[in-house]
């Protein structure tokens, strides 16, 4: 980024238009940004020049002239760089930070773990627990996963558990493993494996039941992780996130008797986001909460539905309850065999009549749905319930059958004729293309020819005319791995895994800004640059439109604006 670009944005922003004379009046306007690349992602993906803002909206988009018809309180030069719409995430996880939570971002090594864990340690008293998140074997040094073993090595008077990258498997040491009676003999849980080495002893990996160790641990209070929660909204937007999709979220603070429970645990909910935003949300990126089926009895109580809110929080579909596992189990459920391993297909958590009749009362009761389905077993499952709900039940929500109806992952293809089904009832996909850069060898070693090429698929999925928004369950998180991922269909390696789900630059874009505005009902007021949509814009060091792919995952974000503010700039810290 140049320095004159820097410097307006730093704080000489303004530079003051003189009217030509008195007798030409300009409309006022609070802000201009010229002289850039515009990608308005409008439904020409036309590039424009110069963009005026008013208030939160936008009140012009055009070339150099806009500087000749409105008087500006503010001028910013872009000097080439591009301005686009903010990225949304449909799919995100905003993890607090306990007092007893090593981080583990950034670790490369087990040793390096075992350092964290050891400092932890040291901090605490003996006996207490340990917690943390995000490790991933593609990115230790060892190649490997983390056993008891690696940790009982560097903490052994503390019970650990971490837990891997997705979420969909953990870790405990020994002395965690004792406490939760995990032993050679246990049998595996309802919906989990407990995962063994080639003596039959348990490695201590836990895959989908991680609650088998976390209900062991004690609880911080709603005060004592809020901060941390809200750090973690704050850190989405130096990624250029201007709205995001909550999926781990609930209405269990909600009074008893309309929808909530009594005792509600320290997690984000509805109520609690709203009370976040009240107090600094013009700072923090807009969210859409998925909700957690809470039962009938308590979604019945509940007065509100999918799309109750305002443009900073409000209420999305129900999810992302779990029909199958995943692959950072891996437990994702298959209509075929793992490779090498016979028999072995993944699980699926629902019956057929238990899945039905939580899709049946969302339907009647308003509700969007969100269900996370990873293996091609679960998307025909959740299909054929969803399809059948869509036929059969009207439901009283005020869009009428605009129900909007998506599955989260979409990892494994399903069928021809499930996609066609998808297709006639507009059911929609979040999908992860970050997956394929992050799970690349998960995928090699767990799947046959045919899924391996076709996983986290965009391009056949387009070809049906289903909806897409692109999204990244935090792994990682940053969008410019997702758009690499989706673009270039390649891992960290660099080789290609299913060239044909490559889909074009513009295409990529459109699915992590316009498209994900429609699945919240929000493509009329926001993911594009128009004018009369909110101002939520970013600018970018470099252009991903004509950069080599690689560069790509090198493109940095140098402004963030959200409803006409500017909230971030990289000179400025969070």
């Amino acid at each position: 980024m140049t320095r004159s670009f820097r410097d307006q944005i730093a704080g000489a922003i303004v530079a003051c238009m003189v009217l030509p004379s008195p007798s030409v009046a300009r409309e006022g306007a609070d802000i201009i940004f010229h002289n850039g690349k515009v990608l308005t992602v409008d439904r020409h993906f036309s590039v424009a020049d110069a963009v005026a803002i008013r208030g939160d909206r936008i009140l012009a988009v055009g070339d150099e002239s806009i500087l000749d018809r409105f008087d500006a309180r503010q001028v910013i030069d872009l000097h080439h760089h591009v301005l686009m719409p903010g990225f949304t995430d449909t799919h995100v996880h905003m993890l607090p930070m306990s007092h007893r939570q090593v981080s583990l971002e950034g670790a490369k090594s087990i040793a390096d773990i075992q350092a964290r864990l050891k400092q932890k340690a040291s901090v605490l008293k003996p006996g207490e627990w340990i917690t943390g998140n995000g490790w991933d074997e593609a990115q230790l040094a060892e190649r490997r996963v983390i056993t008891h073993a690696d940790i009982d090595a560097a903490v052994p008077d503390n019970p650990v558990l971490l837990t891997r990258a997705g979420g969909h498997s953990a870790v405990g040491n020994a002395l965690a493993m004792k406490l939760a009676h995990i032993g050679r003999a246990t049998p595996d849980p309802v919906g989990g494996i407990i995962e063994h080495d080639a003596a039959g002893e348990p490695t201590g990996i836990v895959r989908e039941r991680v609650d088998l160790y976390r209900r062991l641990i004690p609880l911080d209070s709603w005060e004592e992780l809020k901060p941390t929660y809200v750090a973690s909204i704050r850190r989405l937007i130096p990624l250029g996130i201007t709205s995001f999709h909550s999926a781990t979220t609930s209405i269990d603070d909600e009074p008893v008797g309309l929808g909530g429970i009594a005792d509600p645990p320290p997690t984000l909910t509805f109520r609690r986001l709203q009370a976040i935003y009240r107090q600094q949300g013009e700072a923090l990126p807009r969210v859409t909460t998925y909700i957690a089926y809470p039962g009938a009895r308590r979604l019945a109580e509940y007065p509100h539905h999918s799309g109750y809110g305002d443009d900073r929080v409000r209420l999305g579909g129900i999810g992302e309850n779990l029909v199958d596992g995943g692959f950072t189990g891996p437990t994702a459920w298959l209509l075929a065999d793992y490779k090498g391993q016979p028999g072995f297909r993944g699980r699926g958590f629902f019956t057929d009549a238990r899945l039905q009749e939580m899709v049946d009362t969302a339907a009647r009761t308003g509700w969007q749905m969100a269900l996370h389905t990873i293996g091609d077993a679960a998307i025909v499952q959740t299909v054929r319930a969803y399809d059948k709900a869509l036929a059969t039940i009207p439901g009283p929500d005020r869009k009428g059958r605009d129900r909007r109806w998506f599955l989260c992952h979409f990892t494994i293809m399903p069928p021809e004729a499930t996609m066609e089904t998808m297709a006639r009832d507009g059911i929609m996909i979040v999908q992860q293309p970050n997956f394929l850069y992050d799970l690349e060898r998960r995928y090699e070693d767990n799947l046959d020819d045919w899924r391996l090429a076709h996983n986290n698929a965009v391009a056949t999925p387009n070809r049906f005319g289903l909806r897409i928004a692109f999204s990244s369950d935090n792994l990682p998180i940053g969008p410019m791995v997702g758009l690499y991922a989706a673009i270039t269909r390649k891992g960290p390696d660099g080789r290609v895994l299913g060239g044909g789900e490559a889909v074009s630059r513009t295409e990529a874009i459109r699915h992590y800004t316009i498209d994900p505005a429609y699945f919240s009902w929000e493509e009329n007021s926001k993911g594009s640059i128009e004018p009369g949509k909110l101002a939520d814009m970013i600018v970018l060091d470099q252009d991903i439109m004509t950069e080599p792919e690689q560069r790509i995952l090198d493109t940095h974000v140098q402004m963030v604006m959200i409803g006409g503010r500017i909230v971030y700039r990289p000179d400025i810290p969070l």
